[in-house]
């Protein structure tokens, strides 16, 4: 904790919770990628779908064609069949709605063909079921309730994995809504109350105590403070704000007390515009057609075309409708995506499970399938790079009357009882060069600015460049402080007597980390709200040419959207509020664990333990991920390249068929093979 009201240039204040704020509410707040159901659901629907399957293979003809036994009873084929309607209607529902809503967009996907094959399955095995049991035709004809189950506890079992690997991703609206307060104090007629924020109206006056945060966009009209806007610009410096200058609404204030004119609230304020681009990002890449889904596409019209082909070839040459019927029906079910539905998920959830062990958590899968692709790393400076922690880079006197360590050793003495990270890197550089600190006395807080104490019976204060300015102060002699840097001044009676300027420590693997990026073939950027200088001399030291500084939350947003649009696959990382959006609106957006929960909620990764390393170490085993899914995917609908036409009868002339007894041992087989692959994957 900081001193209670410290707050010179670049303190830091904490940011609290608060509650949704009124105007913003409405905002749907489930963007991201699309569940199919409540996880809870999904599970309930599995266990009683696979009780409910059970008894339907074990009681099914087929399986007397596939094993040595079989076990069926007077009217079994009545609780088949009264057991298959249940699984139908209840275990399909899902892929059922699914199908529903990829038709609706015209995008025929991973649903439908699920879709196709149950109803295939169930509506064959009616007509089958009547004509053997109620019509009693002279040819029997084979039912596939048992295909039926086995399809949709598969699949329903693939879409669990993957959710219980990923989990859900929701929550970043929300997060933003909650830094607003959840009441203002309003100024009217030289009285205030205290009003819900949703009340507030542009050209309402509000009072801003020290400490609160600011309800609403707007303007100060009196008083003055040092607000901390580190949610726009992401770097840890408060700014002075006095008569006329803009605040933003969430923004925390400092130890002074402001009036501000409201002049943005609900749909007009900032948060509701960082939250328009996050929705926006969120919902442009729940939209992302994953590569499974491409995959059950291109097989959906393969099997589609196939098997209308072989009804009407066989329709033309039998001139049996029910040979017809049986050819098509047979494409369709080989055409089950048994094993493509396990293909995906089982890999997700080996390498998810890799990856938290060591410290990488993957909250959207589709990072996976786009790494492969990665061009563009895109980087915020502080927090990411550096540790958002200082270091001394010059301490000087500015007075003929004080050397340079009496300079240390006063303003060490006034920081000492703070643990701000600027307080902290003072005293520490006293400490190592062994400078002895004197004891301080009445410390205390000027408003919103900085520090006022007494050092050896002498009064000093520590204060920011706009204070000396601002109240015409004094500079010594030979001022000439790194223009890259973080600069306080020690001011005694009317005359700044010594600075110091300390630096963000670069992390220690962001240099190696930088150099292994570009090794992997992607160019790295750093995006940062910091002023170009700092920005410059940080991406220097780590090795990154393409630096973009002084950025609001919009243009990083911007800049990865541009990025895109040139066709390039981009990858943003970040740990504050204001990278939220950039987060959201990249290919894949990576959170730093140890930033805000709007960040983490934002990104489809987070790095639990926040090295830059671990950016290397996703990438590497998203890479290796994408390649088992694919080497999966072709294991799973490869032995459709010959089946399909087996089933459909090219080769019925020379007699061979594919019958749906061989159809189904080799989808078993291919099942058990993408199950044994993925668990094959490594991580390097």
């Amino acid at each position: 904790m900081e001193m209670k009201g410290h707050n010179h240039e670049g303190h830091m204040h904490g940011m609290h919770e608060g509650h949704m704020h009124g105007g913003i509410k409405g905002m749907n707040h489930g963007g991201g990628m699309g569940h199919m159901m409540h996880m809870g659901n999904l599970k309930r629907k599995f266990w009683v779908s696979l009780a409910l399957s059970i008894p339907v293979i074990i009681l099914s003809p087929m399986m007397g064609m596939r094993l040595p036994f079989q076990f069926t009873f007077e009217g079994s084929q009545w609780v088949v069949l009264i057991l298959s309607c249940i699984l139908f209607f209840y275990g399909g529902a899902p892929f059922l709605i699914g199908a529903k809503n990829e038709l609706k967009a015209k995008s025929p996907a991973m649903m439908t063909l699920i879709a196709m094959g149950i109803c295939v399955s169930f509506f064959y095995s009616l007509y089958a079921f009547a004509a053997n049991n109620i019509f009693h035709t002279a040819e029997h004809k084979m039912d596939y309730f048992w295909e039926l189950s086995t399809l949709i506890v598969i699949m329903l079992l693939g879409h669990w994995i993957e959710m219980k690997a990923v989990g859900r991703a929701g929550g970043a609206l929300k997060a933003i809504a909650a830094l607003l307060p959840d009441t203002a104090h309003l100024v009217e007629d030289g009285q205030t109350k205290d009003i819900p924020v949703s009340g507030l109206k542009i050209g309402d006056s509000v009072l801003v105590k020290a400490g609160e945060k600011i309800p609403a966009d707007g303007a100060v009209v009196s008083g003055e403070s040092a607000v901390n806007e580190s949610m726009i610009t992401g770097e840890s410096k408060r700014v002075l704000k006095k008569g006329g200058d803009k605040v933003f609404g969430g923004s925390v204030n400092g130890d002074g007390t402001i009036t501000v004119k409201i002049s943005g609230t609900g749909e007009s304020g900032y948060l509701t515009r960082m939250m328009r681009l996050v929705q926006s990002a969120q919902d442009e890449k729940s939209a992302t057609e994953t590569l499974a889904d491409k995959v059950a596409k291109a097989l959906f019209y393969v099997a589609l075309a196939a098997g209308i082909c072989a009804f009407v070839a066989w329709l033309a040459v039998t001139k049996d409708i029910n040979t017809a019927i049986t050819r098509m029906v047979t494409v369709f079910i080989i055409a089950c995506p048994h094993a493509l539905g396990l293909a995906i998920p089982l890999v997700v959830a080996r390498s998810i499970s890799l990856g938290a062990a060591a410290g990488i958590l993957v909250k959207n899968r589709n990072a996976f399938e786009k790494s492969k692709k990665l061009s563009v790393a895109c980087m915020d400076k502080t927090g990411t790079i550096t540790e958002g922690s200082f270091q001394v880079v010059a301490l000087k006197s500015l007075s003929d009357e004080m050397k340079d360590a009496k300079a240390a050793a006063v303003m060490a003495a006034m920081e000492g009882s703070s643990s701000h990270p600027l307080a902290r890197g003072i005293v520490d550089y006293a400490k190592k060069l062994n400078i002895e600190i004197p004891k301080a006395e009445n410390v205390k807080a000027i408003n919103g600015i900085g520090l006022d104490g007494t050092v050896e019976g002498k009064n000093y204060k520590i204060v920011s460049r706009a204070y000396l300015g601002a109240h015409k102060i004094e500079i010594g002699k030979d001022e000439n402080p790194p223009a890259d840097a973080s600069v306080s001044y020690l001011v005694s009676g009317n005359k700044a007597v010594g600075y110091v300027a300390q630096n963000d420590i670069v992390k220690p693997q962001a240099r190696e980390a930088v150099a292994d990026i570009k090794e992997l073939g992607v160019t790295p950027v750093m995006l940062t709200g910091d002023n170009k200088s700092a920005a410059a001399a940080v991406a220097k030291k780590v090795g990154i040419n393409d630096v973009r500084a002084e950025l609001s939350p919009e243009n990083k947003e911007k800049i990865v959207s541009a990025l895109r649009n040139e066709g390039k696959t981009v990858m943003m990382v970040g740990d504050g509020i204001n990278d939220a959006p950039s987060l959201a609106r990249a290919d894949i957006g990576m959170a730093i664990g140890a930033g805000t929960d709007v960040a983490i909620e934002s990104a489809d990764v987070v790095l639990v333990n926040s090295y830059p390393m671990d950016i290397v170490g996703f990438i590497r085993l998203a890479r290796n991920t994408g390649s088992k899914m694919v080497q999966n995917l072709w294991w799973a609908v490869g032995y459709n390249i010959f089946a399909i036409p087996l089933a459909a009868g090219v080769l019925a002339p020379i007699g061979i068929t594919l019958s749906p007894a061989v159809g189904a041992l080799l989808m078993s087989a291919s099942t058990v093979i993408v199950a044994v692959n993925a668990m094959m994957l490594k991580a390097k």
